[in-house]
């Protein structure tokens, strides 16, 4: 059986050596193995992969060893995840597809190993790409009105599916604490990267006649701060004085759905650690 372990704690001497004799121990071959201190912070990060012998392995006995022999003692938070089990991902859209279209033809095409139960979505639109896919399509309203109504109706959808964790492939509502406190580090958001410059229903067209030379994305997990959440990917592109707005729009979304790809394949590769609002991304 293969694993991934994830550890941060206080730094402190002889953690790596403890974390590998231990491994040993256990009849663990390391297959992988990074670490990173934030020396300000004076915090240790560590990811690890390991593969364990499955006739002498078992996983309640290993936790509880690891907690009892490193964790308590180093005052560690970890968390443990077995190779080979999906994690299940709730896809939230609007009326924007082009997200949406890369993230389901990377399911598809099995680059992306994940469960998706199904795509939620506060209008119709979108639910043909849904159908092409053979994904469930569940249509949620939400307005002023009804929003505490709709969060209820997204919260028990996933609940009632195990969702792991949610992504938002453009979906234009806020998401309240209420969804946040249930999924917190494990709702991925996607924009564009001229925040705080060129706020509103139009950045492009705003960044256009300010004559800017790059544009970016950015992904990042939700946070009860709007777009202001733990930066897993982020990438630019340039652009010039030849460039109408169209263009800048198109070059846009397509930096959107490239980041958004590589901040899901992130997380679910268990890559990223989140502290103090910042993450460790590792390798």
């Amino acid at each position: 059986m293969k694993a991934t372990i994830l550890i941060h704690c206080p730094d402190q001497s002889g953690i790596i050596s403890a974390v590998t004799g231990f491994i040993h121990r256990q009849r663990g071959n390391i297959i992988y193995l990074d670490q990173h201190v934030d020396k300000e912070a004076n915090v240790f990060f560590m990811r690890l992969v390991s593969d364990f012998d499955a006739g002498n392995f078992t996983l309640a006995s290993f936790k509880e060893k690891f907690q009892l022999e490193l964790a308590d003692p180093y005052g560690m938070e970890w968390s443990i995840h077995e190779d080979g089990i999906l994690p299940k991902m709730a896809l939230f859209v609007s009326k924007y597809n082009h997200c949406l279209y890369d993230l389901l033809s990377r399911f598809r095409s099995g680059e992306l190993e994940v469960d998706i139960p199904f795509v939620v979505s506060n209008h119709e639109d979108l639910k043909p790409i849904a159908d092409q896919f053979e994904v469930p399509f569940c249509h949620i309203p939400v307005s002023k009105k009804n929003k505490d109504e709709a969060e209820n109706a997204q919260l028990a959808l996933l609940k009632e599916n195990n969702i792991d964790f949610i992504v938002l492939a453009r979906y234009m509502q806020i998401v309240s604490p209420k969804i946040i406190d249930h999924y917190t580090n494990k709702i991925i958001n996607i924009h564009h990267s001229f925040l705080p410059a060129f706020a509103g229903a139009k950045p492009y067209h705003a960044a256009f006649k300010r004559g800017v030379k790059i544009i970016g994305a950015t992904s990042h997990y939700v946070t009860e701060e709007l777009d202001a959440g733990p930066i897993i990917e982020q990438d630019v592109t340039t652009v010039t004085h030849s460039h109408r707005i169209k263009d800048f729009i198109a070059k846009g979304r397509d930096l959107e759905k490239i980041v958004l790809a590589r901040a899901v394949q992130l997380h679910v590769q268990r890559k990223t650690m989140v502290y103090n609002n910042k993450t460790v991304i590792f390798s």
